[in-house]
């Protein structure tokens, strides 16, 4: 009479195979997370970058102003007040133009780790089919509003481009120079 039943061979290359599939799925879900995560970062940045456009528009006196936004949230302290947040006072047309410039330093801050909000003139936004943080821009050359975040490797290190640095993930152009 010959014995019925599993050997144990058969059990582990059963639990190997199952042990396989539960790691696939536990590799799924981290993927969908970060591109979660990512989705999130790019649409709080084009919100970001779509405000500060509106708000140059209605302040186009101040744009030379407007132009010394470069904050980098990761290598810069956390941004000091301006003397008016103009919250439903009245303010002159520069005021208005350091409060929008430091309601966004804080949103940079608060919303993305490591981000960079930039506003510079700038005739070529793309380098290599990506977008790039240096300006070159002349008087002509339209405003455009640049902001991104540093990025992170699975294993949380930096995440880097070619050249050492990372893109912006959104660059809107304010419009054609006045």
């Amino acid at each position: 009479m010959r014995a019925r039943g599993y050997t144990l061979l058969e059990i582990l290359i059963a639990v190997a195979v199952l042990a396989l599939g539960i790691m696939g799925g536990v590799a799924l879900q981290m993927a969908t997370l970060r591109a979660r995560h990512q989705a999130v970062l790019l649409s709080q940045a084009t919100q970001l970058a779509t405000a500060l456009v509106e708000r140059m528009r209605a302040n186009p006196a101040q744009t030379a102003l407007y132009l010394t936004l470069d904050y980098d949230a990761y290598a810069e302290p956390l941004p000091a007040a301006p003397p008016a947040l103009c919250h439903g006072d009245a303010c002159a047309s520069a005021q208005l133009a350091l409060a929008d410039i430091y309601e966004a330093k804080l949103q940079v801050r608060q919303s993305m780790p490591a981000g960079r909000v930039l506003i510079c003139r700038d005739a070529g936004l793309w380098s290599g089919g990506k977008l790039r943080w240096a300006c070159a821009g002349d008087a002509a050359a339209p405003l455009v509003v640049k902001v991104g975040w540093r990025g992170k490797n699975p294993d949380g290190t930096p995440l880097r481009a070619l050249a050492g640095d990372y893109a912006p993930g959104v660059a809107l152009a304010v419009g054609a120079a006045p």
